[in-house]
């Protein structure tokens, strides 16, 4: 099962370690806790077809931050397929929560970043990848859950060569059942400087929030539980009132 962020460090000195990075938060704290354990962090980041470009420039930011040993940034045209608002122009990103699995959600997107994960790993001799879903504020997306990540775990072993060979691979998911408030906790704990991510479904090319997206609400909200100040760059104007 996926391994919550306060469980004993892994036995990670000097091991490598594949972290996926998407400029978010949440994927900055799990790159911190990653490099806490011990691991050598290769970081990967997907350019997918996303709308704005903002979080990959935030991801360049926190792998040399955090000291990654390797950034590297792979294009996947997720955008060809459609089907998600954050990567078709022609679906709105809704100000409001929805029910059921929302507009945002892109089809396979976790799927497919850990199959490339899972391929640089065998490259760089590594058994462990970090990716830093989370099932508590997770909005409804089906690649966030800890069964899905068991079974990719599984999966890493029957497709391949270093699984058919003995290898097992480390599907390391450290966020996976904390709250917002909770990860922003652990990654101050850490060092992680907030500013430099990119959460907002809507950033500007300067990466600066609009504040009313499903992402800007949750990641202002679990600033507010964990009574801390939101280091968020909003566009002028769009700063939401404290307490949101």
């Amino acid at each position: 099962m996926p391994d919550r962020a306060d469980a004993a460090p892994s036995p990670g000195r000097g091991r490598t370690a594949v972290v996926l990075l998407s400029g978010g938060l949440d994927s900055a704290t799990a790159l911190a806790l990653a490099r806490e354990r011990g691991f050598r962090c290769h970081a990967l980041s997907l350019d997918y077809g996303q709308r704005q470009a903002a979080e990959l420039d935030a991801a360049r930011r926190i792998a040399a931050a955090l000291g990654a040993v390797t950034h590297k940034v792979v294009r996947v045209d997720l955008g060809a397929i459609g089907g998600s608002a954050l990567t078709d122009p022609g679906i709105a990103v809704p100000d409001a929560p929805t029910d059921g699995i929302p507009v945002t959600y892109v089809p396979a997107r976790n799927t497919v970043f850990l199959s490339l994960a899972l391929g640089w790993a065998e490259v760089l001799d590594a058994r462990d990848l970090y990716i830093g879903v989370n099932a508590v504020d997770y909005s409804g997306y089906p690649d966030c859950r800890p069964e899905y990540i068991a079974a990719f775990e599984t999966l890493a072993g029957l497709a391949t060569r270093a699984g058919v060979e003995g290898a097992q691979f480390r599907i390391h998911a450290p966020l996976i059942d904390l709250s917002k408030a909770e990860i922003i906790r652990e990654g101050l704990r850490l060092g992680v400087d907030y500013a430099l991510t990119v959460s907002c479904y809507r950033a500007d090319a300067h990466g600066r929030a609009c504040g009313s997206c499903d992402a800007c609400r949750l990641r202002r909200a679990g600033f507010a539980a964990a009574g801390v100040a939101d280091p968020t760059r909003y566009r002028p104007g769009r700063r939401p009132p404290d307490g949101l």
